[in-house]
């Protein structure tokens, strides 16, 4: 049996695969498994008990992480008045346009990390589906990313906004920090994101709704967490 490369075998040996841990030990567990050379990202995986082919049963939703999330986000403003162009600008946006954007993105031009577009370019934004729906870049509404006060929505993002999306097996992937940061910040990350979730539970959901919950770091192992304890203390019931 090949022998584990000596980062690996250390980090097997600090994590249960059978216990189940509050929020606090996993955020505890995953900073002191983050021992890469790099700046690890930590994650968190959901695998819900819903059926996302069901419309009533879709869970999407924006949270505004209280640490940010340890990375410059770039984003991009597709607008057309000169007022929105310049607050767009002057929220720190990468990079602003109107069709000439739109049209770069149709090409296939994906280099970005979020989307604000203003009301009155979604019928063009509209049409950017193949492109953006995949990668999860299409602007909503409901994420507060079709705005007309696109200063206000850059900024946010900029700060640690985030949005979430289950996929067609049921899953959600949302990153919550950086190795870099104090356990502390990850706990306080992850729990905005927990509680976000389980306050998006669709009424059509039946059964267990959250049926596992993992707080991981790029190259480190996975702590699953004790999905009794988050109902308690994450459902935004108290």
């Amino acid at each position: 049996m090949p022998k584990l490369p000596k980062r690996i075998a250390a980090n097997a040996s600090k994590i249960d695969i059978d216990k189940r841990y509050t929020l606090p030990e996993a955020a505890e567990g995953v900073k002191s498994c983050a021992t890469a050379k790099f700046d690890e990202s930590i994650d968190l995986a959901f695998y819900l008990g819903v059926d996302p082919r069901h419309a009533e049963q879709m869970v999407r939703g924006s949270v505004s992480l209280p640490h940010g999330t340890g990375k410059d986000v770039k984003v991009i403003v597709i607008c057309k008045s000169d007022q929105h162009i310049q607050d767009a600008k002057d929220a720190g946006a990468a990079e602003v346009g109107g069709a000439e954007l739109a049209e770069k993105i149709s090409g296939g031009w994906t280099d970005f990390d979020a989307l604000v577009a203003t009301p009155d370019m979604m019928g063009q934004v509209g049409k950017l589906g193949r492109v953006l729906g995949p990668r999860g870049l299409m602007p909503s509404p409901k994420a507060g990313t079709v705005t007309a006060d696109v200063s206000k929505a850059v900024g946010e993002i900029r700060k640690g906004k985030i949005d979430y999306r289950v996929d067609k097996n049921a899953n959600i992937h949302v990153p919550v920090g950086k190795a870099s940061f104090s356990p502390e910040q990850i706990r306080e990350n992850a729990g905005s994101v927990i509680e976000s979730v389980m306050k998006a539970r669709p009424s059509a959901a039946k059964g267990t709704y959250m049926k596992s919950c993992t707080l991981s770091s790029t190259m480190g192992p996975g702590f699953r967490l004790d999905i009794n304890h988050l109902s308690t203390d994450y459902s935004g019931k108290g």
